[in-house]
């Protein structure tokens, strides 16, 4: 044994040993320390990851919410829409109803005022011949003192019998 102290390689491999050991202690602290603060920024990457996930997730609920009511604003919107178009339909329609109906009305009363108008026609050539007849008449056969008599009876015969 005496041999194996004696070798300088023992020494060698003992000095290395020990380099080793020391080194490894303090490069020891150093890995543990490198890995602890590695695992703790990998901690705080997770942390966050899951923050930023939480809020995207927040964000997604808030755009689908956002989504709903835009779909039910919309659909709002088209229902007012189509109850405006069904009003002013209706309105178009007794609109043209009422212009229709004037229209009738107005020809209804033109063509009385034209009926109107040939009745009164009607009379004054109806009184014309009369007038001429009764004339013809009363130059033919009368004393011109009866036919005087006779046409002032007919001119106020005549006021009456028009109306």
């Amino acid at each position: 044994m005496d041999h194996f102290f004696a070798s300088p390689e023992t020494w060698v491999a003992a000095a290395f040993i020990i380099f080793v050991a020391l080194v490894a202690k303090l490069a020891w602290g150093k890995i543990v320390a490198g890995l602890d603060q590695k695992s703790a920024v990998i901690k705080s990457e997770i942390d966050e990851a899951r923050k930023l996930r939480d809020d995207a997730q927040a964000l997604l609920a808030t755009y689908q919410r956002k989504q709903r009511e835009a779909l039910q604003e919309a659909e709002g919107i088209i229902a007012q829409a189509r109850d405006q178009a069904a009003s002013m339909r209706a309105e178009a329609e007794k609109a043209l109803s009422e212009a229709l109906q004037r229209r009738s009305d107005l020809a209804v009363e033109k063509i009385a005022r034209a009926e109107a108008q040939a009745v009164q026609e009607v009379r004054e050539l109806a009184v014309d011949v009369a007038v001429a007849a009764a004339e013809k008449l009363i130059s033919q056969g009368l004393d011109p003192a009866r036919a005087r008599g006779l046409v002032d009876q007919a001119i106020g015969d005549l006021g009456r019998k028009l109306h």
